[in-house]
Parts: structure tokens; C-alpha cells; sequence
């Protein structure tokens, strides 16, 4: 199901896309925030990813290539992208919680916020950052890629970090996580959600 922006009324609710490159900690700041989202209604997605449900990493529903591509043409999902030889899809769900007056926060894709924006207009885009130095020892220390494929995802990292949008908000991770939890809560609060 797409979800008709055209429709949109004063009850609908408001997608949180949440971004950032790998390591930055954004399944952690997540899990944190939970109850307090929740608290505040705000729902959030649980990606479809072409990876093992054995795969170290977000508690996302790991599926095959095969039945990816079967669920895509079934269309059950909202939104999906490419990326890092995965692909990521999110579930359809949340055009009928954003339908229900209901904000949704979801776990997105840099390279995929001008799709998301031309789906979601009202989407508030939420770029989390950390310091290059911080986050190579994050991607190093998790242990899924060499130290050539780290290299080449602070590469990325930094050509997308390069692309200026004003309408992004940042949130900085390099630091501890309370304190992300609480800039990301307070930007929510300015933004007019209920938390």
C-alpha cells in the first residue's frame, strides 16, 4: 500500500527518519528512547533486511533475497532501498499508523531521503552523527567487515555528510548515549510531538 501524502489531514501522523552511517549507533539510540516513545505514542518500524536473523545487529526481520523480492512485489512495504549489498525495506504498516494519527519512527537511508521526502512531505529528517575517529573504532570493534570495508563506509559516510540539507536535523552520538537519547527527545519536543 503507498501512502497518498495528497490525503494527508491534521490527523495524520508525522515519519521520523531517522538516519546515519553504520556504527553510529542507531538501533542503540532507539532501543533507548523506546519507552519514552512509546510513552508518547510514537510507533516504531521493524525493518526487512536481506540478512541472517543470526546476523549481529539491529533486532530487524531478517529475510532471503528471494522472499524480499516476493514481499516487494506483493507490495508490503512502504519504503525500501539498497544498500551495502543489503537490501531494506519497511513494512507497509506505517502508512495505516501515520492514517491512525499515529507518528512512526523509522530506521532509514541517507541516499533514500529524497524518495522518502517525495512520499512523506512532513517527514522530519533526523541525521545522527558521530566523529569519523569514533565511529571507524565503533565499526572495527563490531567486527563484520575487514579494515578495507570500514575504510570504504567512512568513504561513503563522508560524501554523504558533505551533501549540506538544511532541513536535516543532527543529533551527535560520539559521546554517551543518555545524552543523544535526550537531543533527540528534546528535537521531537520542538517539533511539536507529545513526548
Amino acid at each position: 500500500m503507498q501512502h497518498d501524502a495528497s490525503a494527508q489531514t491534521k490527523a495524520s501522523g508525522r515519519l521520523i527518519f531517522l538516519m546515519g552511517p553504520s556504527g553510529s549507533g542507531k538501533d542503540s539510540l532507539i532501543d533507548a528512547a523506546r519507552t519514552d516513545l512509546t510513552a508518547a505514542g510514537v510507533e516504531i518500524a521493524r525493518r526487512v533486511i536481506t540478512r541472517s536473523a543470526e546476523a549481529k545487529g539491529e533486532a530487524a526481520h531478517g529475510v532471503t533475497s528471494e522472499r524480499f523480492a516476493a514481499m516487494r512485489a506483493a507490495g508490503e512495504f512502504a519504503m525500501c532501498w539498497q544498500a551495502n549489498g543489503l537490501e531494506y525495506g519497511i513494512p507497509a504498516q506505517v502508512d495505516k499508523w501515520l492514517g491512525q494519527g499515529r507518528s512512526v519512527l523509522v530506521n532509514g537511508s541517507r541516499a533514500y531521503l529524497p524518495e522518502a521526502r517525495s512520499r512523506y512531505p512532513d517527514l522530519l529528517a533526523v541525521c545522527l552523527e558521530v566523529r569519523p575517529e569514533v565511529l571507524r573504532e565503533r565499526l572495527l570493534a563490531r567486527g563484520r567487515e575487514t579494515p578495507l570495508e570500514v575504510d570504504q563506509r567512512l568513504a561513503r559516510s563522508a560524501r554523504l555528510q558533505a551533501e549540506p540539507d538544511s532541513a536535516v536535523h543532527r543529533v551527535d552520538n560520539s559521546g554517551a548515549l543518555a545524552a543523544a537519547v535526550s537531543a533527540l527527545l528534546e528535537l521531537l519536543r520542538k517539533e511539536g510531538l507529545p513526548i
